[in-house]
């Protein structure tokens, strides 16, 4: 008995390393990839959302919308609008439920490389960005200042690294370039040299659309390449808040569709402001004004791809300042996916717009309030959910550092509790019992480890002692390490050197 002692410790040491290695391991199968499932969180009865959306119906029908333009107004007429002869134009529910009916329910947002294309709609959970911010969190002193061309270059080579932002929507502008073409086409530009994410853009005026779209098929293959598989869809709003279409962006809407961009028709009514300030009568105008937007569509391609972008936003009635975090952003955007899923449209909903300044506390509850809401309500496209601060006014590249960590834990929770036989375990904590007393080293740890559990990166689990003789580093700290070392190693060149020539001979490219 003496003689084997020593071996079988021996032997428990050795077990015990390989265990420990193999928790080291990055898993073979991701726990938490994005476009896990939503919609377990409803803030809404069946009865709250009849009555929202037949009071919806009323408005559009009764009330309608007005400064409607004249391109618009003659698609609208032919599909069964009315004009009131008193400036507006009458939507009546059965063109509504129409518009509904054959909307695009499911549509691939693809990538330049198409693996890393996306389903949208269903109750696929995606988070990406958006924005317009004009300032940028400096990483050298922490202060804001005027966001740049090179920003929006380094926020989308950043991002492209980050697995769980499903695509990329420019979060800043590029404050230095004053010209709207040349702001435009460098905004596109930066997309194409920098990832192969599905992107987003948007455009100042319908006459930009052609000329970027000859870009876009010089990095497509060639003319008409673009429209076979389009990789970019444009940022629009069409409707602006209260009950009224803005005519710029219509023509936008027209071109975009002419090309085959897929849209996401944005409305951003604000409660108190542009909208009632109760929940419900917000709601209610809100998704008519979205519904407008998705009729106008209707009325000129039936069906054609379209996020259903109904993106509640919130002012503090105190000061008329614009609030990106807080219960109520939390809770209308989550009501808002909700409805927009009820009606069996692809949803879109922005969250994680913190009004934080800094990466601190009030940064943390905000985004993470927000964000877990709508993946939990269901919210197809997630915008504004990574980098954005200081009430959309800002971005940051510690921001999508530590926003990327938290996608991934929502969309471990969204994943929720695979209920098995085997999972359940009977026998497993039969053997333990009975057995060495706990579950460490087993077999249905190790599979759980490998499969069920995310391991945040940044998030720091270590014991107090060793945080403090590791220097007491905060999660901005290791944040903004991890963006130094992406931005200073990851220089991806997704144009060729032809395809790069081809785009600077024709247009301001200033990078």
């Amino acid at each position: 008995m003496s003689e084997t002692q020593p071996n079988q410790k021996a032997s428990r040491r050795s077990g015990r390393k390989e265990r420990m290695a193999l928790r080291a391991a990055k898993p073979d199968v991701h726990p938490c990839p994005p476009g896990q499932p939503g919609g377990a969180y409803k803030p809404l009865s069946e009865t709250d959302l009849q009555s929202i959306f037949e009071t919806a119906l009323r408005l559009l029908e009764e009330l309608g919308m007005g400064e409607v333009p004249d391109n618009l107004a003659q698609t609208l007429l032919a599909s069964g609008a009315t004009d009131n002869g008193k400036g507006r134009f009458l939507l009546p529910r059965a063109l509504v439920q129409d518009a509904i009916d054959q909307a695009s329910k499911v549509f691939t947002l693809h990538g330049r490389d198409e693996r890393r294309s996306i389903v949208v709609g269903g109750d696929a959970v995606h988070f990406g960005t958006g924005g317009a911010a004009v300032q940028t969190l400096d990483m050298t002193d922490g202060l804001y200042r005027p966001s740049t061309l090179a920003d929006l270059h380094d926020f989308t080579r950043l991002q492209d690294t980050l697995e769980n932002v499903s695509w990329f929507t420019r979060c800043c502008v590029a404050t230095d370039v004053p010209d709207n073409f040349d702001l435009d086409v460098n905004t596109v530009y930066a997309l194409l040299a920098n990832t192969t994410k599905p992107v987003a853009t948007s455009f100042t005026l319908a006459e930009h659309v052609d000329p970027i779209v000859e870009m876009l098929d010089i990095a497509s293959g060639g003319p008409g390449t673009f429209a076979e598989r389009p990789f970019v869809k444009a940022h629009i709003s069409p409707v602006i808040s209260p009950m009224r279409f803005g005519e710029d962006a219509v023509d936008v809407v027209f071109k975009c569709i002419e090309h085959r961009i897929p849209i996401s028709n944005i409305t951003a009514a604000q409660a108190g402001a542009t909208a009632p300030a109760t929940m419900a009568g917000f709601l209610a105008q809100s998704l008519a004004e979205t519904l407008a937007s998705l009729v106008m569509v209707h009325s000129i391609e039936p069906g054609f791809p379209m996020v259903f972008s109904n993106w509640p936003l919130v002012i503090d009635l105190r000061t008329g300042a614009f609030v990106g975090g807080g219960g109520e952003t939390t809770l209308l955007n989550a009501a808002s996916a909700q409805l927009s899923n009820w009606l069996g449209l692809c949803s879109g909903v922005a969250s994680s717009m913190t009004d934080a300044k800094a990466i601190d506390a009030q940064y943390g509850v905000e985004k993470g309030m927000t964000s877990l809401a709508a993946g939990l309500a269901g919210g197809n496209l997630i915008y504004e959910s990574s980098g954005m601060t200081a009430s959309l006014l800002g971005a940051s590249f510690e921001a999508f550092i530590l926003d990327d960590e938290m996608h991934a834990h929502t969309y471990r929770t969204l994943r929720g509790v695979e209920v098995t036989e085997a999972n359940l375990g009977f026998d497993d904590i039969c053997g333990a019992v009975l057995g060495e007393g706990h579950f460490l080293g087993g077999d249905q740890t190790l599979a759980a480890m490998e499969r069920d559990y995310f391991y945040p990166p940044l998030a720091d689990r270590d014991n107090p002692s060793v945080w403090g003789d590791s220097g007491a580093p905060t999660a901005w700290d290791r944040a903004k390490r991890k963006a130094q070392q992406v931005l200073a190693t990851h220089r991806p060149q997704y144009l060729s050197p032809e395809q790069d020539a081809e785009i600077r001979a024709r247009f301001n490219i200033i990078l």
